[in-house]
């Protein structure tokens, strides 16, 4: 499989192009921008192998790209069901924030439960539902890669203060993350990539000196 990150947007959001070798089929993972580059890039797949739209959470910096590769490509938008509300609901997903910025609703074509798997090609990717972040963050897992969303970053954690947030469920959710057997490639949706054996030694918010 081929990952490809491509960052973006005011919040400096990390999407990330996952493509499986066998099929050609991509996906697009937390499209929350609209950029030239990034249109290259999926255009450069080409655009009519992009099959999915994932999203980690509902947060506008994560899904506010999504009409437009949908426009592009035609893909399935998926989302967790906790957090599907975002779509369609600008002060649900954070947006009002920045009113600024133009914030196109949509409608998810499939929501997702913890524990699905969702296939692309001959890539089985499962879903591991992480809240704390938001009630519905979750993280994709495919071969050796998590994307992590704003559950997991190098070094740190997503924070847990805007609504529906609690730093009760990230606390479960990252001990969910550090329990996970073997190493895996962490790609979060901000900042440099990690690995989880990385974040089990050094990061605060996963070893004994930091939640537990």
């Amino acid at each position: 499989m081929k990952i490809n990150a491509i960052t973006g947007g005011l919040l400096e959001e990390n999407c990330y192009l996952l493509t499986d070798d066998e099929t050609g089929l991509s996906a697009v993972i937390d499209p929350g921008f609209t950029s030239a580059r990034l249109d290259e890039a999926i255009r450069a797949l080409p655009a009519e192998k992009v099959a999915l739209c994932l999203l980690t959470h509902g947060h506008f910096d994560h899904i506010d790209g999504v009409p437009h590769v949908r426009e592009l490509t035609g893909c399935e938008v998926c989302i967790s069901r906790p957090d599907a509300p975002c779509a369609g609901d600008p002060d649900i997903s954070q947006g009002s924030m920045l009113p600024s910025i133009r914030h196109e609703s949509f409608v998810p074509d499939r929501v997702f439960d913890d524990g699905d798997v969702i296939e692309l090609g001959s890539l089985k990717i499962k879903v591991l539902f992480t809240p704390g972040h938001t009630v519905g963050s979750c993280c994709f897992l495919v071969n050796d890669a998590i994307f992590s969303g704003d559950t997991l970053f190098a070094g740190s954690m997503g924070r847990t203060d805007l609504p529906t947030g609690s730093s009760r469920d990230m606390r479960e959710s990252l001990k969910r993350l550090a329990d996970l057997e073997g190493d895996y490639n962490v790609y979060p949706g901000h900042g440099p990539s990690t690995t989880l054996e990385r974040e089990r030694r050094y990061n605060p918010f996963l070893n004994e000196e930091g939640f537990y």
